[in-house]
């Protein structure tokens, strides 16, 4: 049998986190739990870290890093109030992408658990988020880890690997027609069609543009993730 976490299997489990530390205040903090690219937390303005909130986990792109994929969200993780997490692969680019599910998995369970610790997180949402690798990382392990991811916003992804589907995140998908590096009809147009077929609730956007994302696209995809939730679903139909 596989092992779940080569599978990409996260131990995180928001229900069973004890917030035992003090809350961040508002701004960006680099949370120390890495000696090289650490893991970067923006709390915003007016937070009150008793008050269950909001969390998006941003990945970045292949050979980024946390402040050049920043400014894809933090605006609007202020404007909106939500916590931003965004943790830095270990390598150039996600591990997933290189080898397997492997040392950023970790990583990443470390950085969820540490956020978690110190503040309260709305288990409705609860969202994995990326701009090409980071957007192809994000929808792997949404898939793989929606008994906690509840939506996905994924922007000119390459690839998705799952070895075992968890859950039924709801999913933001987007991708321009004018793409040359990861062209959109073996990608965007492709995925939705799997995830539509497999039941899971897509909202799929195609926009004239490179590969890059659109502000205007965000500004949607926050507002897909930030609207109020009805009852999941348990899984694919």
């Amino acid at each position: 049998m596989l092992d779940p976490h080569l599978a990409g299997h996260l131990d995180f489990t928001p229900a069973a986190a004890i917030r035992d530390l003090p809350g961040l205040p508002p701004g960006r903090h680099w949370l120390g739990l890495f000696p090289e690219r650490d893991a970067l937390l923006v709390v915003p303005e007016g937070h009150d870290a008793s008050v269950p909130t909001p969390l998006m986990v941003l990945f970045h792109g292949g050979g980024g890093h946390a402040e050049k994929i920043l400014p894809m969200m933090e605006a609007h993780a202020q404007a909106r109030g939500f916590l931003l997490l965004v943790p830095q692969s270990l390598f150039p680019t996600w591990d997933i992408v290189i080898a397997g599910n492997g040392p950023d998995r970790e990583r990443l369970d470390t950085a969820l658990a540490a956020v978690a610790a110190r503040h309260a997180l709305d288990p409705a949402h609860l969202c994995f988020a990326g701009h090409s690798d980071g957007g192809s990382y994000a929808l792997s392990l949404g898939l793989t880890n929606g008994q906690f991811v509840t939506h996905l916003i994924v922007s000119s992804a390459g690839f998705m690997t799952v070895q075992k589907q968890a859950g039924a995140p709801r999913i933001f998908l987007s991708h321009g027609v004018n793409d040359e590096q990861i062209p959109i009809a073996r990608s965007g147009r492709a995925h939705a069609a799997l995830l539509k077929e497999a039941g899971y609730d897509v909202t799929y956007m195609e926009y004239n543009g490179p590969h890059a994302y659109q502000p205007p696209i965000v500004s949607l995809a926050v507002d897909f993730f930030l609207a109020p939730q009805s009852v999941r679903r348990n899984g694919p139909v």
